[in-house]
């Protein structure tokens, strides 16, 4: 499906925020998939009448089942820059995840060691580090509960491959619909309960705050979350 304006979470001269929706690619894969960094080009070219595209710098990544808030760039300036407020951790994000199990703790801090096999598009977490192996950490916190479904809010400090899914399952609450890291069974649907709820910043540019909210997908269960 193409980006239309319901789409855009926040635009300026600068920076454009867009709803991913879980299923969608951020860039070109193996798969010949049509990215949703091309879609976003296109909307923007159509928009502003720019023939010949525009420029469009991808900032950060969601995995393919995840849905929620995604930034891109407008302008080579604005991508230096805002590339620079996420290597420095000068961006907060939210996120919010549906897992079965209840954690034992209401809230807290993991801390892993975590190495990606890319031929098999699977990250392997360690509680000490290894060789070949990155620090990954997030805080988290209980926040709800719905009919046996306990949803979790999640903090990234680092923003490692698949970190909040095998961090999560590795304290035993692996994220509804995850097969990949635990849960029982997949969604048809190719979605996992992981959702990119905020992005909370500093504009790069007009130095002024930014908070960047998603709602939840519509899609007859993470909607009943709405409310928490």
């Amino acid at each position: 499906m193409p980006v239309t304006d319901r789409d855009i979470l926040y635009e300026d001269n600068h920076l454009i925020a867009v709803m991913k929706r879980a299923g969608d690619i951020v860039q070109v894969d193996e798969t010949g998939d049509e990215p949703l960094d091309e879609q976003v080009k296109k909307y923007l070219a159509e928009k502003y009448n720019k023939p010949n595209s525009a420029f469009l710098g991808v900032v950060h990544r969601l995995d393919r089942p995840v849905s929620g808030v995604i930034l891109f760039a407008k302008t080579s300036k604005a991508l230096e820059r805002v590339n620079a407020l996420f290597k420095n951790r000068e961006v907060k994000k939210t996120y919010w995840a549906v897992v079965r199990n209840k954690p034992a703790n209401a809230s807290g801090t993991l801390v892993h060691w975590l190495i990606k096999n890319p031929q098999k598009n699977v990250v392997t977490p360690y509680n000490t580090e290894v060789p070949g192996s990155q620090r990954s950490e997030l805080s988290y916190r209980l926040i709800g509960e719905l009919n046996g479904y306990y949803l979790i809010e999640v903090d990234p400090l680092t923003g490692r491959s698949h970190q909040i899914r095998v961090q999560l399952s590795t304290m035993g609450c692996p994220i509804v619909g995850d097969n990949k890291y635990g849960y029982p069974r997949g969604s048809r649907k190719g979605s996992i309960c992981l959702h990119a709820r905020r992005l909370q910043f500093i504009h790069p540019v007009k130095k002024e705050p930014v908070n960047i909210f998603a709602k939840l997908p519509v899609d007859g269960f993470w909607e009943k979350f709405e409310g928490f």
